[in-house]
C-alpha cells in the first residue's frame, strides 16, 4: 500500500489496476524524472505498454474520447499558442481554442504540469484531449523539423525564402558590419518580420525571461504568442535589432527608441518604430509596424452608423472650428482623422499636420514630425503653421495648455483644426479641456464635434455561431429583444484568430449645440453634460457596441471588453 501512496495520476491508476508491476512502474517513473519526459512517453519507449494499449487504458479509466491526430497537419495548429519550450518540455500540443478553453493534445490526460504551464503562459483555462502517443510523437517530430512556419529554427531559415525582404539603405549601412557573423539571427528576425506583415500584426514583442524567450504579435488589438527561441539567443536578438534600428548596442541600462525601414515586394515599405526596454531578464524590444499602404481611408468602412457619418461630414464641411477624436491609445483616432483629411485634401486647401510620429503618408498634405529633443513641440509646430497661410491643421495630440490654447485660437480665426485627446467619452473631453485651464467660453465657441471611439474585433463570418441567451438576459444587457434575431459568439477556424478577423470602429459622436454650450459656460460636470447629450439623442459607446452585437458584427463578449456595462 505504501508504494501506491507515492504515486498519483496515470502512475497510480496503472498500479491500482495491476497493468504494471511495482518494479516496472518504478523503473518508468525514475527514467521519466531523469530524462524530464512525460511518463506516458517513457512507458511506450520502454515497451511496457504499446501506444494503443496506453490510449485504450486512459480512455476506459478516465472516460475520455480519443482525438484522432492522424490527419492533423502542423499548419492546422493555432500558431499563437505554439510555444516550443512548453511543447518540448511536456510533449503536449495546443489543438484549438473553444469557448476560451485551450485544448491540449496529451497522451496522459492527468499531466497537470502541462495543463498548468500552458494555462499560466496564455492566461487561459486548459483542458486535455486524449491522443495516441505514437500519433502525438509523429506530429511533434514534424514541428521540430521546422514544418510549421511559426516555429522557426535559426539554422533552417533559408536566405532564399527572404530574397525579397531587405532593409532600406539608411538601415542597411549600419547593419552590414556584423551581419555575416550573425546570419542565422538575421534570417530569423527577417522571417518574423515577414510573418508579422502577413498576419496584419501591428506590433512585435521580443521578450526575454529567465527560462525562455518569447515572441508575440499584436493582432486585432490583442497579443498572441507566435514563436519561441532558446533563451541563449536573447542578447543576440537584442543586439541585432538595435543595430538595425541604429541604436547604441553598448547601452543596456536605459530605454532607447529608433526606426527600421523594411523593403517588401512590389516596392512597399514598412516603417517600424523600435523601442528597447531593460527588464530583469535582459532587453525587451518592441516593434510597431506602420504600414500606411494597408490602411483604408474610406468613411463608409470605419464603422459609423448613417447618422454619425453625416454629423462627421457636416463638421468637415465647416470652414473653422475643432474636430476632436478621443479614446485610448490604439483606438483608431488617427485613421478617423486621416479619413476626414482625405476628404478635405483638394488642390484648393492648404493642409498641415504635426504628428509624433507621422504614421500615414498622404501626398498633397504638409506633414511634420515633432521632435521635442530639439524644441520642435506640437505648440511650436502650430505657431509655424499659422505663419504658412493654412486652411486646415491637424495636431497629433493636445497634451498641454499651451497646445490647447493655440489650437483654440486657430479654430476661432478661420481655420479648421483636427486633433486627438486621451479621454474615455465625448463629454469627458469637455471637462478635460476645462481642467487643462482653457476658458469655458473658448471651449464652447471653438468645438464643432467630438468623436469618442474604440476598436472592436469583428466576428469571423466563416465560423461565428449563435449565442444562446433568453429574452430576460438580453433585456438586462440593454438589448432590444424585438429587434434582435440572433446574437453570435466567437468560435474559431483556420481563417481567423480565436474566432475574430479584422476590426471595426465603435463611435460616440457629440456635436456641439446651444444647450451644451450653456452648460459648459456654467461649469457643469461631465455627468450633467452626459445626461444633456443623451437627452439630445447621443448614441453612447455602449449602445453603439450593442447595436453591432445585434447586427452580428461583433460578439457580446467583445462589446463588454471595450465598453463599460
Amino acid at each position: 500500500m505504501g508504494g501506491l501512496q507515492q504515486y498519483s495520476g496515470l502512475a497510480r491508476s496503472l498500479l491500482e489496476t495491476s497493468q504494471l508491476t511495482a518494479k516496472q512502474l518504478e523503473q518508468a517513473v525514475t527514467q521519466a524524472a531523469q530524462e524530464v519526459k512525460p511518463l506516458s512517453r517513457v512507458l511506450v519507449e520502454l515497451q511496457l505498454l504499446s501506444s494503443e494499449q496506453l490510449t485504450q487504458f486512459c480512455k476506459q479509466t478516465y472516460h475520455l474520447p480519443v482525438f484522432d491526430l492522424s490527419n492533423t497537419q502542423p499548419s492546422a495548429l493555432p500558431p499563437q499558442y505554439l510555444s516550443m519550450d512548453l511543447i518540448e518540455r511536456h510533449c503536449a500540443l495546443p489543438l484549438f481554442l473553444k469557448n476560451n478553453i485551450l485544448y491540449l493534445a496529451l497522451s496522459d490526460p492527468t499531466n497537470m504540469a502541462a495543463l498548468d504551464d500552458f494555462s499560466f503562459r496564455f492566461n487561459l483555462i486548459t483542458d486535455a484531449q486524449l491522443v495516441d502517443e505514437a500519433q502525438l510523437a509523429l506530429l511533434l517530430k514534424q514541428l521540430q523539423k521546422g514544418e510549421s512556419s511559426h516555429l522557426i529554427d535559426l539554422e533552417q531559415v533559408e536566405t532564399d525564402d527572404l530574397h525579397h525582404l531587405t532593409l532600406t539603405d539608411e538601415n542597411q549601412q549600419s547593419s552590414q558590419g556584423s551581419q555575416d557573423d550573425d546570419a542565422p539571427i538575421v534570417r530569423y528576425i527577417y522571417k518574423i518580420m515577414l510573418e508579422a506583415v502577413n498576419c496584419f500584426a501591428s506590433d512585435i514583442h521580443f521578450e526575454p525571461y529567465e527560462r525562455f524567450y518569447r515572441i508575440r504579435f499584436r493582432i486585432d488589438g490583442l497579443l498572441h504568442d507566435f514563436a519561441s527561441a532558446p533563451i541563449s539567443y536573447a542578447n543576440r536578438f537584442a543586439a541585432r535589432l538595435k543595430v538595425m534600428a541604429q541604436l547604441d548596442i553598448s547601452e543596456r541600462r536605459l530605454p532607447q527608441d529608433g526606426r527600421i525601414k523594411l523593403q517588401l515586394p512590389h516596392h512597399n515599405t514598412i516603417d517600424m518604430r523600435v523601442s528597447s526596454l531593460p527588464i530583469q531578464a535582459g532587453e525587451k524590444i518592441v516593434l510597431r509596424l506602420l504600414d500606411s499602404s494597408a490602411i483604408k481611408l474610406d468613411i463608409n468602412q470605419l464603422g459609423f452608423n448613417e447618422q454619425q457619418k453625416q454629423l462627421y461630414l457636416a463638421a468637415l464641411n465647416q470652414s473653422q472650428g475643432m474636430i476632436l477624436a478621443t479614446g485610448p491609445t490604439g483606438s483608431g483616432k488617427t485613421v478617423s482623422l486621416y479619413t476626414g483629411l482625405s476628404i478635405l485634401n483638394t488642390v484648393s486647401a492648404n493642409i498641415s499636420t504635426a504628428e509624433d510620429p507621422v504614421e500615414i503618408i498622404m501626398p498633397g498634405i504638409n506633414q511634420l514630425q515633432v521632435n521635442p529633443k530639439i524644441g520642435l513641440s506640437f505648440a511650436h509646430a502650430l505657431r509655424a503653421f499659422l505663419r504658412q497661410d493654412p486652411d486646415i491643421i491637424m495636431v497629433g495630440e493636445i497634451r498641454d495648455l499651451e497646445t490647447a490654447e493655440i489650437a483654440v485660437k486657430a479654430a476661432q480665426t478661420g481655420h479648421l483644426v483636427l486633433s486627438t485627446l486621451h479621454t474615455n467619452s465625448a463629454t469627458e473631453t469637455l471637462t478635460r479641456l476645462s481642467n487643462m485651464g482653457l476658458a469655458a467660453y473658448n471651449i464652447a465657441s471653438s468645438i464643432n464635434i467630438i468623436i469618442a471611439q474604440r476598436l472592436a474585433r469583428k466576428l469571423c463570418p466563416h465560423c461565428k455561431k449563435p449565442e444562446l441567451l433568453n429574452a430576460q438576459q438580453l433585456t438586462q444587457l440593454g438589448i432590444d429583444v424585438a429587434d434582435t434575431q440572433t446574437i453570435y459568439q466567437a468560435n474559431g477556424c483556420h481563417l481567423c484568430t480565436d474566432g475574430y478577423k479584422g476590426r471595426t470602429g465603435v463611435y460616440e459622436v457629440l456635436p456641439m449645440n446651444s444647450e451644451l454650450a450653456d452648460l459648459i459656460i456654467k461649469g457643469a460636470d461631465s455627468l450633467t453634460l452626459a445626461r444633456a447629450a443623451q437627452a439630445a439623442g447621443l448614441l453612447t459607446l455602449r449602445h453603439a457596441a450593442l447595436n453591432k452585437v445585434q447586427a452580428g458584427i461583433i460578439s457580446l463578449a467583445e462589446a463588454n471588453r471595450i465598453t463599460d456595462k
